[in-house]
Formats: structure tokens, sequence, C-alpha cells
């Protein structure tokens, strides 16, 4: 039974986007420092090993992972092996652009997975709250101006993203499900754990694909470092833990909108970076997202 969004659940799911829209910028900074697929797998498992202090009986024989490993795997597929490992690769075959205008797209497929799969009912107040959300994220990419939209032309690598952006759909989703063992479910570096023991291997595997195929290149140094650690602890076990908590009290489809505040917060990071001033446009952007987050939860 989900809740009404309060302004602790609103603050809780604010922080994946922040920290998502500094894992796309990081992803981008360190293209040429290391593959894609792999830079995911690397991620998880440092991710792994920083959780394994906290919740490393998830491993025992007794704990409840082994018997239900086969959702324990669907989610560490899902959320550990494809999402982020897609949008490296979209990051590396794209234009920063394109990625964020097609990931856009996350509440309505929210929308139409819940409908699709999980008999989920869509009210015209979450139709008008996605509309006024994607508004809000377009005004954002054409920067106010309308026609730098019209000249977007979409390349193998949105494909991915559109991949990336059903995945994490289908695994917001499967969150909500009820069956797993309490004593996991209760503990959310358990319950994380679990999720990127089995997530390891399907990374790995894709990893291993990406060398087999002559991406094997790895720079390593302090930069390279430096943004492993910060993918692994803030996007990866920080956002993943937000997001569980804000999914699990008021939902997947309301949890959806606040993913479009990640190009708002990405493109104030480009302008800090290149020491650009916020501009209006922002501001009307940041009253379009919010609208339809408040649109969409109200009941």
């Amino acid at each position: 039974m989900t809740e009404r969004l309060t302004f602790r659940t609103a603050a809780l799911l604010v922080v994946p986007p922040l920290l998502w829209a500094g894992n796309a910028v990081v992803g981008r900074l360190v293209n040429g420092l290391v593959p894609p697929v792999t830079l995911n797998f690397l991620r998880w498992a440092l991710a792994f090993l920083l959780l394994l202090p906290l919740a490393g009986w998830v491993l025992r024989r007794g704990s409840g992972l082994w018997p239900n490993w086969r959702r324990f795997a669907l989610l560490g597929l899902l959320g550990v092996g494809c999402y982020n490992a897609l949008q490296y690769l979209a990051l590396k075959t794209s234009t920063p652009l394109n990625v964020t205008l097609v990931a856009a797209s996350t509440p309505v497929w929210m929308l139409g997975i819940g409908a699709l799969f999980f008999g989920q009912r869509i009210s015209p107040r979450q139709a008008v709250g996605a509309a006024l959300s994607i508004t809000g994220v377009l005004v954002v990419l054409g920067r106010g101006d309308w026609q730098l939209l019209l000249q977007v032309r979409l390349v193998p690598g949105d494909f991915y993203v559109l991949l990336a952006t059903a995945a994490w759909a289908f695994y917001s989703w499967l969150l909500i499900r009820p069956g797993d063992p309490p004593a996991i479910r209760e503990d959310w570096a358990a319950f994380l754990m679990a999720q990127v023991v089995l997530g390891l291997g399907w990374s790995g595997l894709f990893a291993a694909g990406e060398w087999a195929i002559g991406e094997h290149h790895i720079a390593w140094g302090w930069p390279l470092a430096a943004a492993l650690v910060y993918v692994a602890v803030g996007p990866a076990i920080l956002a993943y833990r937000c997001w569980g908590l804000g999914v699990g009290r008021v939902g997947p489809t309301i949890a959806g909108f606040f993913s479009n505040l990640t190009p708002l917060f990405a493109a104030l990071m480009s302008a800090a970076f290149l020491g650009e001033l916020p501009h209006l446009y922002h501001a009307i952007a940041f009253v379009l997202i919010v609208g339809g987050i408040v649109v969409s939860s109200r009941r």
C-alpha cells in the first residue's frame, strides 16, 4: 500500500537524480579512460566490496538469497547489469542532448509498463503530470529555444538509452512486489547486496563480451580511481538506497516523475563547470517538472 507524498519522501527521491546527473558528467569525462560496460562492472565490484562489511551475511547458505535467486537475478540483470551499462554506452556513442532527451521518457515508461504488466490504472491526473514534467525537460534541453529541439537527430546510441529507461521502469515495479525474505527486505544493505551479488555475474559477462570485441583499454590513475569511488558510493549505493525507499513509499509511478529532475541538475552542473549563470528557462523548467510531480501525486 503506497503512501501520500510527503516532504521527507520527496527529499529521498530528489537525491537519486542529483547523483545520477553527476554520474552522467563523470561517465562522459572518463570516456577515454575505460570502456563503458567495463566501467559499469568496476563500479559495482567496488560497491560490492563497500557493502560486504554491512551485509556479508547475505552470502551465507541460509540467508534467504539462494531460495529466491531467480528474483534477485532478474533485479540484478535490470538494475546492475543493464541500466548503467547502457547509459555509459550511450554516452560514448551519442550526444548528451540526445541521451537526456530520450531518458526524459521515464514517466511514460513507468505508466505504460505499470499498466501493461502490473495492473496499474493510469489516471488523467498522472497523464497531465507526465506531460508537464516532460515539457519541463524539453525546456531545459532546448535552452528555451524550441528550434534547437527541432534540430535533434536520433542516432543508434539513443536506442541504448531507450533500453536503459525500459529496464529501469521494470526494475522499479519489481521492487514493490511482495515475497522477499523479511531479513533481506528489512535491511537496505542486504537487499542491495542480494541484487549486486547476482548482478555482478551479468555485468561481468557483458564486460567480457566487450573485451572480446576489442574494447580492452584501461588507463589506471587518480582520475579513474576518483571517478570509480564517486559512481560506486553516490549513484550506486546512496542513490539506489534512496530510490528503493521512495518507491516503497509512494510507488514507481510517482517516483518516476522525480527522474526528470536529472537533466535539470545536469544542466545546472554543466553551467557550474563552464562558469555560466543559470537562466530563466532553468526556473521555468523547474516549475514545470515539480508541477508534474505535484499534480501526479495528489489523490
